[in-house]
């Protein structure tokens, strides 16, 4: 048995409330299944695969405020009229043409509901979302050798779950600019290598990632709608105080079912983990 961590990220070009690093975990038996699956609700919601289209599967695009202001302008359509217009909106797009209000209205709500459906298939197919959330303005550490906190507590959750499945782990990060990618690839080498924790979890975990295209990766573009949500929308009591955003309420319930508990030492560990300061401890620098 093994896993597969999709990871992506939301909230690091400073704008929303909470920076979150987030992964979801599927079995490798579901993966091509689940991605079907997601293949399947976009030409129900929408008509056609979207996001073979200009329209990437990204949080950012599918639940900003306007999708939900342009979705109250008229009563919840039928599923057969909403896929029928938003289609049309879709199609007028491409060409250029002029969009009516109705159609409009209808590809808005279509994108709430797919994204709903979205996370309705991943319970389903026993999908697990981790994340490692961060306060805007937590203090941060200067780029070095050391892997970066909120990654060391994206993997050690993940290692958690690993460990009580008895299964190994493959991570699978969206592909950043190469530069990028040598670093955090150096930075995991020095964690899972040099460091205690990092040996320990790299019986379950491999440590070279892989990197892939984000727009032709499903299951990154997964992640990236978890990392979107928790952002903007979950709220964990007493240790995320700033505003969420109203309309995102339903969506955030859905995402927190999706989250792994676990038991260590006695305490309940859950697969979202809140950081106010991403600088490394000193157990972090273990060599």
């Amino acid at each position: 048995m093994s896993y597969f961590l999709f990871v992506d990220e939301s909230g690091h070009d400073g704008s929303p409330p909470y920076e979150v690093l987030a992964g979801v975990a599927i079995e490798d038996r579901d993966l091509w299944n689940c991605i079907l699956a997601v293949h399947a609700l976009e030409e129900q919601t929408f008509g056609r695969r979207i996001s073979q289209g200009g329209l990437e599967l990204k949080g950012k695009k599918l639940l900003k405020n306007k999708t939900f202001k342009h979705a109250k302008q008229m009563e919840v359509m039928m599923p057969e009229e909403m896929r029928q217009l938003a289609l049309a909106c879709l199609k007028k797009g491409d060409a250029k043409e002029s969009i009516t209000r109705r159609e409009l209205t209808a590809l808005a709500q279509a994108k709430i509901a797919f994204v709903r459906g979205l996370i309705d298939i991943c319970a389903n197919f026993r999908v697990k979302a981790f994340a490692s959330i961060v306060d805007k303005d937590a203090p941060r550490a200067q780029p070095g050798k050391y892997l970066r906190k909120d990654y060391a507590f994206l993997f050690e959750r993940y290692f958690y779950f690993l460990e009580d499945k008895k299964a190994m782990g493959t991570i699978v990060f969206d592909e950043l600019e190469k530069s990028r990618c040598h670093i955090l690839i150096g930075e995991m080498e020095c964690y899972f290598l040099k460091t205690t924790k990092g040996r320990a979890r790299s019986s379950s975990i491999i440590p070279e990632p892989m990197f892939v295209h984000s727009d032709l990766t499903t299951a990154i573009q997964l992640a990236d709608i978890v990392a979107y949500i928790i952002s903007w929308g979950v709220r964990i009591p007493g240790k995320m105080t700033r505003p969420a955003r109203e309309e995102l309420k339903q969506l955030a319930e859905q995402i927190l079912c999706l989250r792994y508990s676990t038991n260590r030492e006695g305490y309940t560990t859950w697969s979202f983990v809140p950081i106010n300061d991403l600088r490394p401890s000193d157990c972090d620098k273990d060599v």
